[in-house]
């Protein structure tokens, strides 16, 4: 029978219970976990009225436009060229598993017509409504739905602060009132579009406490226990695990996380230098959009790509063409990069690996070389050695020195060439093996 690795109780947990701490909240099923993770890939979406004006969404409020601008720019959202089809079908194609949306950013604006604000799709010349498109089309094409929703609420007269340096706590705000608002406007959410998985942001402002997080936890499992909660309902940081955590996997921002085999964890990074839509944005290049998606696998976390579409809600043309050269890629290695687990070896800049059943994938990141020599793995032979897509055998050695592979022969056109190596064990039995990040 197949060994399938199961996310452990780190002894961190252990010593906090012994002294009396608070452990981190964490209450879904471990197997809904493990099936999370196994997806390893998946398009991020920040979206909204704020594409009028190319600016951040949410932070560019007050700064890089006048707040009555900002709040006013709901009224010309018209995107009339938004197909949720050809969104899902351009997250399909780039091997993505699942999609999350901001249905509701710090700006306060709502991509449903919820019934708790007028601030939402319902009050633009668009009026329909964005997620039950995108969920739909996502449940057509067989892609996992998730639902991003800010903690705080800049625009909202009940929250009690502003974005705007130097202004005071609005008079009228309240967060008892806030929160009872959030758990109706997220019963919505989970009564009407059915997401597998809610990530939350925003939790790093004082109004917001822990307290209030376990709530909103309990308040989303009692409405539906499988959906999948990030750890930004608490406090503290979002890429390690502590007592003040609220949630069920690290969110790393902006960089790739440092493998973790104990915790699960999802990177969240923009495909260009902005979340929202911005006109000439510098975009990463498919080799090193490969190259980020594969070193977090290979640290054992997913990767949420983030792509802003346009103010008439396309997806820009130059964000589809890297998405599908990833696409391409992964229809030939996707498996080592799907449910698979991280290691043995830690990644660094020279390749990354992964690891299923009996076969370790060495992603080599940098293909300049006529051969590479790999720690040696304890208590583990590696019977022969063979390019994933091509099945081109290898030479393979193994000594004192460690596992060289012979790599004269790989064809240097393609984008990063998979190494399987066929091994007499178990993989994921084998314990790390610490490489420095420059070899």
């Amino acid at each position: 029978m197949r060994k399938i690795y199961l996310f452990v109780v780190p002894i961190l947990l252990l010593q906090l219970a012994a002294i009396g701490q608070p452990l981190p909240v964490v209450k879904t099923d471990p197997a809904l976990l493990r099936d999370f993770m196994a997806k390893r890939f998946g398009m991020f979406i920040h979206w909204g009225p704020v594409s009028l004006r190319g600016t951040e969404i949410g932070w560019s409020r007050g700064n890089q436009v006048a707040v009555e601008d900002y709040d006013s720019l709901y009224k010309e959202f018209n995107p009339v060229l938004f197909n949720a089809k050809e969104w899902v079908k351009t997250a399909k194609d780039a091997g993505m598993k699942y999609i999350v949306i901001t249905a509701k950013h710090h700006d306060g604006f709502c991509l449903w017509p919820s019934k708790y604000t007028d601030y939402s799709i319902a009050a633009t010349p668009y009026k329909k409504d964005i997620l039950a498109e995108l969920s739909k089309a996502c449940k057509e094409q067989g892609i996992g739905f998730g639902i991003y929703f800010t903690i705080l609420d800049w625009h909202d007269a009940l929250y009690p602060n502003s974005n705007i340096k130097g202004a005071p706590q609005k008079p009228t705000g309240d967060m008892k009132q806030f929160v009872e608002k959030m758990k109706k406007e997220i019963g919505e959410l989970i009564t009407s579009y059915h997401p597998f998985l809610l990530w939350f942001d925003g939790n790093w402002e004082s109004p917001w406490t822990r307290e209030m997080g376990e709530e909103i936890y309990a308040h989303i499992k009692k409405l539906d226990k499988t959906i999948v909660v990030n750890n930004r309902l608490g406090k503290g940081e979002h890429s390690k695990m502590s007592d003040t955590m609220v949630g069920d996997y690290l969110t790393p921002e902006q960089e790739v996380g440092k493998i973790n085999l104990q915790y699960p964890w999802e990177s969240c990074i923009t495909i260009g230098k902005q979340w929202a839509w911005r006109p000439n944005d510098n975009m990463k290049s498919t080799q090193t959009s490969l190259q980020t998606l594969l070193s977090t696998a290979g640290g054992n976390g997913n990767l949420l790509y983030n792509v802003g579409p346009m103010a008439d809600g396309r997806i820009e043309a130059r964000q589809v063409k890297i998405l599908a050269g990833i696409g391409n890629w992964l229809k030939q290695n996707g498996q080592a990069v799907y449910a698979t687990n991280g290691g043995p070896y830690t990644p660094n800049t020279q390749y990354a690996s992964t690891r299923k059943g009996k076969n370790i994938f060495i992603h080599l990141l940098k293909n300049d070389t006529v051969s590479i020599t790999l720690p040696l793995l304890p208590g583990t032979r590696v019977i022969k050695a063979y390019v994933v897509n091509t099945k081109q055998q290898i030479g393979v050695k193994q000594d004192a020195n460690g596992i060289t592979l012979d790599l004269s022969g790989i064809t240097k056109d393609k984008l990063i060439p998979v190494i399987a190596l066929e091994t007499d064990r178990e993989t994921i039995e084998i314990p790390l093996v610490e490489v420095a990040v420059g070899k």
